[in-house]
């Protein structure tokens, strides 16, 4: 029922008062153009009619040329025949003309010469006694029967004017029946074809807006192979693909709020067994002495990964604060809180110009950095280099649109499978124990600064570019 009426009153609203409102629009704009040459035609033929009465008129007046001798009962019939007031014939330079007894003087006279048959001038004709005032007289001019010669009628216009307001009426009322049923036609048509159709997926997508963990409100499509029937296709598959993920993600936040409570379980007991192993670690024992120091490992890389699923876990969406930095200053503070400078095993070289300002959120970019140069420690502490020096480097470049950071360093690479996996949450760790979690955060700050994190090709080693759009403050 509720569909139903929704159905129902957009029938009559949206869509469809506009797709009603628009056809009977057109129709009569259409119609409009039809009328002003018919009603021209019109005109130029009741005065052809009332000039034909002038040509037998002039018949007689040449055959008789002593007008005064006509019966005043047969002049009174061709005037009144063509009503008119007087009749003038003109030929080889001479006139003659019948009139009324009692003659009026014509207070305004329009000509209309029907020897002008362009539209344009018949048109404008009709127009002009459409919307004329009362009291005027028309001169009619037109070709008689003879070689050049004329026949003149003077005449009331408000006879012919009745007449084109009758026929105009007339055609307005017909206009008007064509238009109503053409538009009840076509809106019968179109209201099958689309309207009903439209109606449908709008009533689907606000229902299944409200509730789309329903599966009974994904659309069923129907056969159609049009672009509506390729709409409601590709709505049907969306609409199942977003219930499927809603369910999804359900499972997967219920899973992970499990995992949490386990983790923090977890860590709680990792700690006490880190306490006594380190009790455990005292012991004279050569076998307990040889032993400690993997137990004591295994326990570190445990808790360590406990607690990096924790932080992943209460990780939040929080919107970059853009303010100027100076880039050398940040990579300076990233490479001491990842114990990368000072440090006698690896070199480190900062060579970020001094004067270089980035618009970041330091505290954003600078766990970026740290990440970054905490991967490349470990890379560094748990590879081997044969005939070079570990060494980290920090540089970066910009110009009027971007600015390019790159943290590199010698070690051995990634691994293939740290390639497929580089920026997956829990599968992207070059190393073993890792949860791949850093690069992950990592990528999302940088995409939150509008910028890209992405793995360089180089010949050696492991070169990570940040890229950041250049932002100048507004003046």
């Amino acid at each position: 029922m509720k569909n139903q009426h929704s159905i129902m009153s957009g029938r009559f609203s949206g869509l469809s008062s506009k797709l009603i409102v628009t056809i009977i629009g057109v129709i009569l704009f259409v119609e409009i153009i039809v009328y002003l040459p018919s009603v021209a035609s019109f005109r130029t033929t009741w005065l052809e009619d009332r000039l034909r009465v002038g040509v037998v008129a002039a018949r007689v007046l040449d055959a008789v040329p002593d007008v005064m001798a006509l019966p005043r009962d047969l002049t009174d019939r061709l005037l009144n025949s063509a009503g008119a007031n007087a009749i003038v014939y003109r030929r080889e330079g001479q006139s003659q003309m019948i009139e009324l007894t009692n003659p009026v003087m014509p207070d305004a006279v329009v000509t209309a010469d029907l020897r002008q048959g362009d539209l344009p001038s018949r048109v404008w004709g009709a127009l002009d006694t459409l919307f004329a005032g009362p009291g005027r007289t028309l001169r009619v001019v037109g070709a008689g029967d003879m070689d050049e010669s004329l026949v003149e009628l003077l005449m009331p216009e408000a006879p012919l004017r009745r007449d084109m307001i009758d026929y105009s009426r007339s055609i307005a009322l017909v206009s008007l029946g064509i238009a109503a049923v053409t538009a009840f036609v076509l809106y019968v048509l179109v209201s099958r074809l689309f309207i009903d159709p439209v109606l449908r997926l709008t009533d689907n997508m606000l229902a299944f807006r409200k509730a789309p963990e329903n599966a009974a409100l994904i659309l069923a499509p129907s056969s159609r192979r049009d672009e509506i029937g390729i709409l409601e296709r590709e709505l049907a598959e969306m609409e199942s693909e977003l219930f499927s993920m809603l369910r999804q993600r359900r499972h997967l936040a219920d899973l992970g709020l499990a995992v949490a409570k386990i983790n923090h379980d977890l860590r709680n007991t990792l700690t006490s067994a880190q306490l006594l192993s380190d009790q455990v670690a005292t012991l004279d024992d050569p076998k307990v002495q040889r032993l400690a120091p993997r137990l004591v490992t295994t326990l570190d890389k445990a808790i360590g990964f406990a607690q990096s699923v924790l932080d992943y876990g209460r990780e939040t969406s929080v919107v970059p604060r853009f303010a100027a930095v100076s880039l050398r200053t940040l990579v300076e503070d990233a490479a001491f809180e990842a114990r990368v400078s000072g440090n006698p095993m690896i070199g480190f070289e900062n060579e970020v110009d001094a004067a270089l300002m980035v618009d970041v959120d330091a505290g954003q970019m600078g766990r970026v950095l740290v990440n970054l140069l905490k991967n490349a420690r470990e890379a560094l502490e748990t590879g081997s280099l044969e005939d070079r020096s570990s060494a980290i480097t920090v540089a970066a470049s910009s110009d009027a649109d971007r600015t390019v950071i790159s943290v590199a360093d010698n070690g051995p690479g990634l691994p293939p499978r740290a390639r497929e996996n580089l920026f997956v949450a829990f599968e992207g760790s070059a190393r073993s124990g890792g949860t791949g979690l850093g690069l992950a955060i990592a990528r999302e700050i940088v995409e939150a600064h509008g910028g890209a994190l992405a793995l360089a090709e180089t010949g050696q080693g492991t070169r990570f570019d940040i890229t950041l759009p250049s932002r100048r403050p507004l003046v």
